[in-house]
């Protein structure tokens, strides 16, 4: 697979959670950079961490994607300009150390915004993975910055209800699942 076909690889898997294609596209020793808000699950190095975190985004967003707007690169790194787009219809959870920093109760809003990531590369597959994106149109569109008050509302209520905690727990548990089912390609990880 050409430097291309891998990166686009990448965001397929992120976008479905195929087992195989992980297989196919990411190396053993993988490293997401961008793992640290993430479920722990998703610093697991190799296909397993990339299955975490397409379960991790997946249960945030349906019909997520990334339409990739251009791509640059050479043998040894690819940098991609793309955007996120989706339905935010589950809660997205952002972790900090591993503990539950903050959850946004589902809000059915559309998400599109840009990022651009660098992919390392090394014997035909991606080996690393950094990341800028705007987050803050993401929030913005989500209704959390600036604080749009029936989101902070409703923040604060899954929190004192301890939804919030449930919410962490649940995708803890999805992303570990979706990064044990690395090792049998053919199922979408996440979806069992």
């Amino acid at each position: 697979m050409d430097t291309t076909g891998l990166a686009h690889g990448l965001f397929r898997i992120l976008e479905t959670g195929d087992a195989a294609l992980a297989a196919e596209v990411v190396g053993e020793d993988f490293h997401n950079r961008e793992a640290a808000v993430a479920p722990a699950a998703c610093s697991i190095p190799g296909p397993a961490g990339v299955l975490a975190s397409s379960a991790w985004m997946r249960s945030a967003f349906s019909d997520l994607r990334f339409p990739v707007l251009g791509i640059a690169g050479n043998d040894e790194q690819v940098w991609v300009r793309l955007r996120m787009q989706g339905r935010h219809t589950g809660p997205f959870v952002r972790f900090r150390d591993g503990a539950l920093d903050q959850a946004i109760p589902p809000t059915g809003r559309e998400i599109d915004f840009e990022q651009i990531h660098v992919l390392d590369l090394r014997d035909g597959k991606v080996v690393g993975h950094e990341a800028v994106r705007d987050d803050i149109t993401m929030l913005g569109q989500l209704g959390v910055f600036p604080p749009a008050p029936p989101t902070a509302l409703r923040m604060v209520g899954w929190k004192v209800t301890r939804r919030a905690a449930r919410a962490a727990a649940d995708i803890t548990t999805r992303a570990a699942e979706a990064a044990a089912g690395a090792g049998q390609p053919g199922e979408r990880a996440g979806d069992r």
